[in-house]
């Protein structure tokens, strides 16, 4: 390391800053992070590869990087998918210390009143727990189904499509439209954008505590 023969198994180094040789070759250098957000399409697995030859979101993004997707969307769900190579980072966001705010527009079946959203608010109770959102809008209603806004502080498994079918509103299409401080905007389905600096520090803020 620098010139000098490490003598003991234990000795400390930083990738970064220090020039690290093994059998006089240099280590690799450490890749480039990389941040993308995606407007997952139904019909996509959120996985970098599927046992089944089902099209995976990593598909989707062009990239000289090993990119994984940050929590998970069901095959049938679209919206805010965030990839990255910046494993520490990943783990914090998907930590449930930090309850980042996963946003979602549900359009469901069957006719939501404005005084039911209260029931909506209560949560309901699930086998693994009960779901209580942080947030329910209702953002229209007619006789066979409703569209509602609901926001989540965990990415529990089928989550919000169970939630929805405990209260007697079965999902008929969801969309993620946020993820903690991204935001879906007008980005098309099946298309990518790298992340700004200010994103990355928001994400990064967001988990800090």
């Amino acid at each position: 390391m620098n010139g000098v023969v490490a003598q003991e198994l234990a000795t400390l180094a930083d990738p970064e800053v220090d020039a690290i040789t093994v059998d006089g070759r240099p280590l690799p250098s450490a890749e480039a992070k990389e941040y993308l957000l995606l407007n997952k399409p139904r019909g996509f697995v959120t996985a970098a590869r599927d046992p089944h030859g089902r099209p995976v979101v990593t598909e989707l993004v062009r990239s000289g990087a090993r990119l994984y997707p940050v929590g998970r969307l069901d095959y049938d769900v679209e919206g805010a998918l965030l990839l990255t190579n910046d494993g520490p980072l990943t783990h914090r966001l998907l930590h449930p210390r930090y309850g980042l705010p996963r946003v979602y527009d549900a359009r469901v079946k069957g006719r939501v009143a404005r005084e039911d959203l209260a029931r909506w608010r209560r949560g309901a109770a699930l086998p693994d727990g009960a779901a209580i959102p942080l947030a329910v809008e209702l953002l229209g209603a007619g006789r066979g189904e409703s569209r509602l806004r609901l926001s989540f502080a965990e990415g529990r498994k089928h989550e919000v499509k169970r939630y929805c079918e405990a209260l007697g509103h079965p999902v008929l299409r969801l969309r993620r439209i946020a993820f903690g401080p991204l935001q879906l905007g007008a980005l098309p389905v099946g298309a990518c954008r790298p992340l700004t600096a200010r994103e990355v520090r928001s994400l990064r803020a967001a988990v800090s505590a």
